[in-house]
């Protein structure tokens, strides 16, 4: 089904940047300077599996009329009037303005279906100001930054449960009924160095020789979706092409084969990261995992070739150590070994994607969540820094996927590093979130004397 989805908001918030992101071209002219959109401008646009039409539009002004900024503003409410789902976008280094709070309610006031969206949010600034979008009333805000293509994974899932009915998939058969909608296949991305069996391993989980495979490196250069049903469960599952160190990328076919697996992980919910049992944990796999978890994937570890191995008693013990040690970001990450060719341990891969998958969907319940958070201060209160005791007053989980937490307390910029890997270590063990990435922001409650402060001088 094709639908139309209007891109709206404030001046300069990103809405060209985003609106060129999702046709994958430089069709609208971008620029510093607010107000460089002054028509609507359409195209044909991309998400994931999704095709619609996009419509960028000019940025929302309170203005008269009859003046310039009135007349744009006309046009982008035709927008919205033709739109079937619309797109806010705000600046989250900005944080919400009046102006946004005034626009969301003409956006509220259409009753289309929305996704507040929190463009520009690189940076830890952005990810504190992100959390006060929640005042605007479209729901939780989709963290995004349309100039580095990071968060579209994030923006598609939202826009599929903002609009259901529209991005719903088509049955096998167009004539058939469908009585209820099925829950979407979980995203598998198969990720690895050259040659470490990728393709091999999922021809073995699909039974069938779907995909080419030699023993030179590099066969597969695109990255290629196939469906699996394994127990009742949908997957589709994303071969892509092996990832070397950049240096030694040179020729241009390999460099867009490359772009094309970083897009897969952009968009999987789950990666496993393919390892050979001959050289696991080298430098580049390590980099590679290092890649999903600032993703915010959810990530499965899978030892392939383990055919070829002598069976000797610790032997997973052994790469489990290996794992733990090489891997400290994501303590706990699920480890199975493999065999494409054989098809040893493949029902343990599946099920550690599962579970990898549940626990990065995973909310702690508030009350829980702020009891571990008052015992673990208790239990090692935060240093004092410039002889100053630090205060952390409480936690909120702001959204899944990956769990993600905001502590509230006095000179965020202070507490350190140190301190916020124990309570993340600490969140890890008690909620049993292992192997999951972790996001944990320290945010400022605003003082409101500061002001007057100022203003005395």
């Amino acid at each position: 089904m094709s639908f139309t989805i209007a891109i709206v908001g404030r001046p300069n918030v990103g809405k060209s940047t985003l609106f060129n992101r999702l046709v994958g071209r430089r069709v609208a002219l971008v620029d510093d300077e607010p107000g460089v959109t002054r028509d609507r401008r359409e195209g044909e646009g991309r998400l994931g599996d999704l095709d619609f039409t996009a419509i960028d539009t000019a940025g929302l002004e309170e203005a008269a009329p009859e003046t310039l900024s009135g007349r744009m503003r006309a046009q982008t409410e035709m927008a919205i009037e033709q739109a079937d789902v619309i797109f806010f976008v705000m600046d989250a280094r900005a944080g919400p303005t009046p102006a946004d709070h005034a626009f969301a309610n003409l956006v509220r006031k259409s009753g289309k279906p929305s996704v507040l969206i929190a463009n520009k949010s690189e940076g830890r600034e952005a990810e504190a100001r992100r959390i006060e979008a929640y005042e605007l009333g479209l729901g939780e805000p989709v963290a995004i930054s349309a100039e580095h293509d990071e968060g579209m994974s994030d923006l598609y899932d939202a826009l599929r449960a903002a609009a259901p009915e529209l991005t719903a998939r088509p049955a096998a058969d167009d004539a058939a009924p469908v009585a209820t909608e099925r829950p979407h296949p979980i995203r598998v991305a198969i990720v690895g160095r050259p040659n470490a069996g990728k393709s091999t391993l999922i021809n073995r989980l699909i039974g069938e020789e779907r995909l080419l495979t030699a023993p030179e490196a590099g066969t597969t250069r695109d990255s290629i979706a196939v469906d699996l049903d394994w127990h009742g469960r949908k997957f589709q599952i994303h071969d892509t092409a092996g990832l070397r160190r950049r240096s030694r990328v040179d020729e241009k076919l390999e460099k867009l084969s490359v772009a094309d697996a970083l897009n897969a992980i952009r968009f999987a919910e789950v990666a496993v990261v393919l390892l050979d049992v001959e050289n696991a944990f080298e430098e580049q796999d390590q980099r590679i995992a290092d890649l999903v978890e600032r993703e915010g994937r959810a990530l499965v570890v899978a030892v392939n070739k383990w055919d070829l191995k002598e069976k000797t008693a610790g032997a997973i013990g052994k790469l489990r150590e290996q794992a733990d040690e090489k891997l400290t970001q994501v303590k706990g990450v699920p480890l199975v070994a493999v065999s494409g060719l054989t098809g040893e341990g493949l029902e343990r891969l599946m099920q550690a994607i599962v579970d990898a998958y549940d626990v990065w969907n995973r909310r702690v319940p508030t009350a829980a969540l702020n009891r571990w958070f008052e015992a673990a201060v208790d239990a090692n209160p935060p240093p004092a820094v410039s002889g100053r005791r630090l205060r952390l007053n409480y936690i909120t989980q702001a959204k899944a996927r990956p769990p993600s937490f905001v502590v509230f307390c006095t000179r965020a910029d202070a507490v350190p590093d140190a301190y916020k890997r124990y309570l993340l270590n600490s969140l890890r063990e008690s909620f049993d979130l292992p192997g999951t990435p972790i996001r944990l922001t320290l945010r400022e409650k605003d003082n409101p004397f500061k002001g007057r402060a100022k203003r005395k001088h």
